[in-house]
Order: structure tokens, then sequence, then C-alpha cells
């Protein structure tokens, strides 16, 4: 299983729409083969600090993600609301 956790920074005032792309985001994403866990988080602390965590079987399943039809029409949307760049990491699980 690998494990992927990607850190978004929001620009304030873009909540609303995020949330919107990200909801049929999540909602697509769920549906696809080899996805066990997509979900969007947001920081305790800071409400435009935002988290997906993502659970795939194997690689594959990332990458045909990477290419489906509602990651290569929403991830560019997603991107003229973040205040930063994305910071994306990848795990394997261990134990």
């Amino acid at each position: 299983m690998i494990r992927i956790v990607v850190r978004e920074q929001i620009k304030n005032g873009s909540k609303e729409q995020v949330l919107g792309l990200f909801r049929e985001m999540v909602e697509a994403t769920r549906k696809e083969e080899g996805n066990l866990m997509f979900t969007l988080n947001e920081a305790v602390d800071d409400p435009n600090t935002l988290s997906i965590i993502e659970a795939w079987e194997d690689e594959r399943f990332i990458d045909a993600h990477r290419e489906s039809e509602h990651s290569k029409r929403l991830l560019p949307q997603l991107g003229q609301h973040l205040a930063a760049p994305s910071r994306v990491e990848i795990y394997k699980e261990l134990l």
C-alpha cells in the first residue's frame, strides 16, 4: 500500500471555491480502481491549510489517477487558489 499526503495552503477568500472543486475530486477519486482512501482535511489551527490523505493499492493506480479526466480538469483549477506550491509526501507501508 502507498499513502500520499498533500498539503495545500489556499488563498484567503478561496475556501468555498476550493471546497466545491475538492468535493467533485473526492467523489470521483473514491470510485477509482485501486483507491483505498481519499480524504480532504482542514488544519485545526489554520482553516486555510488543507491536506489530502490518500491510500492506493500500488503505483499503477496512482498513475491512472493522475491521468484521469477529473484530475486533469480539476487540478489546474485548484492551483489557481493556492497561496503556495503543494507539498507532496509519498509513503509506503512498513508495518
